[in-house]
């Protein structure tokens, strides 16, 4: 557990709230793998935290259904299971395109100042490597959501993006054009910093079934 946090603008906060993103992170990107045991103790001493922070952090990852725990066997990474894909993908086809599309109409000089941020760096996209690309991603998603300034509508797709995106990281090996993927998301960030709500919505909804596609195209 060597790697920083997906930078996603949401820095400091209490300590569970740091060692939530650190865990977090590492969980999504597979970094930790599925399956893979955790120690509150461990990562404490590896994060520099104490265990009480760590805790915390890891029952609202549970929550998320990013770890399970059972009684007498410990904590575990949870496994990616394909078979959820369809479940996963039902909401975000709903509330993406909906966070789109409320981005559009409500996000402030900051946010479009972000967002404006972030399609600078998908301009480069071509010379990132594979982690560099995925950290991006998601650094996208979390700008959009933050823009729509719905707590609630932010939280529950973070939640649903973090399974989608591990979901993502399984199959990186089989899936061509992960540049392509990130990259698209440039005329979506153009059309929120445009105020153009109903384009939003309509690329965020092909985004989502993109993905779902390219999925299902090597299972």
């Amino acid at each position: 557990m060597t790697a920083s946090p997906v930078d996603t603008g949401q820095s400091g906060g209490t300590l569970a709230d740091q060692a939530y993103r650190a865990v977090s992170d590492r969980l999504v990107t597979l970094r930790i793998r599925p399956g893979e045991p955790l120690n509150d103790e461990r990562i404490a001493a590896e994060l520099g935290f104490g265990r009480t922070p760590v805790r915390e952090a890891l029952k609202r990852l549970e929550h998320e259904r990013l770890i399970v725990s059972y009684p007498r066997r410990g904590t575990f990474a949870t496994e990616v299971q394909i078979a959820d894909l369809g479940h996963i993908s039902e909401v975000r086809k709903e509330l993406e395109p909906l966070a789109a599309r409320i981005a559009a109409q409500r996000a402030g000089k900051d946010d479009r100042a972000a967002l404006d941020r972030l399609l600078a760096r998908l301009a480069d996209v071509s010379d990132s490597g594979t982690t560099d690309l995925i950290r991006l991603d998601m650094a996208v998603h979390r700008a959009l959501y933050a823009a729509t300034r719905n707590p609630y509508l932010e939280d529950t797709l973070i939640r649903y993006d973090n399974l989608a995106t591990r979901i993502w990281c399984l199959f990186l090996d089989r899936l061509p054009g992960l540049a392509g993927h990130v990259h698209e998301h440039g005329p979506l960030l153009r059309a929120v910093i445009d105020a153009d709500a109903e384009k939003a919505e309509a690329l965020a909804a092909a985004h989502v079934e993109g993905f779902e596609a390219a999925i299902r195209g090597v299972i």
